[in-house]
C-alpha cells in the first residue's frame, strides 16, 4: 500500500502520536491547576501570605489580572479537552484524519499540533 492510499495511522503509529498527548495532558493539567491556584489566591491574602509557592504567585500577580488568569485558565482548560478528545479519536481509530477531507493530515502538523482535527489546506479554506 502506497503512502497516498493510506488513510490511516498504524498502530505504531498512533501509540507515538499517544505518547506525545500524554506528555502534554500532563504539563497541560499541571499549568491549568496552577492558574486556578493563582486565580482563586487572589482573593485570599489570608494566612498563605507566608508560603512560597504564594509569594511566587503573588509576584507573578502583577503581571497577570484576575481577569487574564481567568482567561488563562479558560483557554488551558479547552486545551487540555481538545488532548482528551484526541485520545478518544486514537482508540477509535479516527485520529490524525481530516474532518472537512478526510486525508491524513501530516505527521509533521500532527506532531506540532497534537489535536488537530483539520489538514493545513482546510485550515486555509475556512
Amino acid at each position: 500500500m502506497s503512502q497516498h492510499e493510506k488513510n490511516r495511522y498504524s498502530a505504531e503509529e498512533l501509540q507515538e502520536f499517544k505518547e506525545i498527548i500524554d506528555t502534554k495532558l500532563e504539563e497541560a493539567r499541571r499549568d491549568y491547576d496552577l492558574l486556578k491556584a493563582a486565580f482563586s489566591n487572589k482573593d485570599d491574602h489570608g494566612t498563605d501570605d507566608t508560603s512560597p509557592t504564594f509569594k511566587l504567585l503573588e509576584e507573578g500577580s502583577d503581571v497577570l489580572s484576575k481577569e487574564e488568569t481567568g482567561q488563562l485558565a479558560a483557554r488551558q482548560k479547552k486545551f487540555i479537552e481538545s488532548l482528551e478528545a484526541a485520545l478518544v479519536r486514537i482508540q477509535n481509530n479516527t485520529y490524525g484524519i481530516c474532518r472537512v477531507t478526510g486525508k491524513l493530515i501530516p505527521k509533521e502538523r500532527l506532531r506540532i499540533v497534537p489535536h488537530a482535527t483539520l489538514s493545513i489546506e482546510a485550515k486555509n479554506q475556512q
